[in-house]
């Protein structure tokens, strides 16, 4: 019996090395990538910058029980970093104090606010009777 066989047979092989070398390249690529957005997405990166005032009696103060309370010079308020609308202020405040008995805010104020807005927070702080304040600065002679 004869065998009759039409064209000829292609050896098709796969380079398996440069394969590996695409899938490597897209997975550094892609590491790279997720990882630059991570680190740079807008959750990850300060929202705050404040440039506090000087004073020559500033000192440190012991504890991270503090509500940080923090005025920038637009007027924008923040809770612990967490950027709050005038009209919330004090019901986001309560939040906070709600499960400490003696709840204790430091006020990080820009040296540029106006002072109708420190007046305001001060005013909220009040009405929830709170009574441990203090007003963050920088001791005369060193940069913020």
């Amino acid at each position: 019996m004869i065998n009759i066989r039409g064209g000829k047979d292609y050896l098709i092989a796969l380079e398996s090395v440069a394969m590996t070398d695409i899938v490597m390249n897209m997975f550094i690529f892609f590491f790279i990538s997720f990882s630059i957005l991570y680190t740079f997405s807008p959750d990850k990166v300060s929202k705050l910058e404040i440039n506090l005032p000087k004073a020559e009696s500033a000192v440190r103060l012991e504890g991270s029980e503090k509500i940080i309370v923090s005025i920038s010079k637009s007027g924008a308020y923040f809770i612990n970093d967490d950027k709050v609308a005038p009209k919330d202020l004090k019901s986001a405040l309560r939040l906070k104090t709600k499960d400490r008995a003696q709840a204790s805010v430091l006020l990080k104020v820009d040296s540029l606010t106006r002072f109708s807005d420190v007046t305001r927070a001060l005013d909220v702080i009040n009405e929830l009777n709170i009574r441990q304040v203090s007003v963050a600065t920088v001791k005369q002679g060193n940069s913020n």
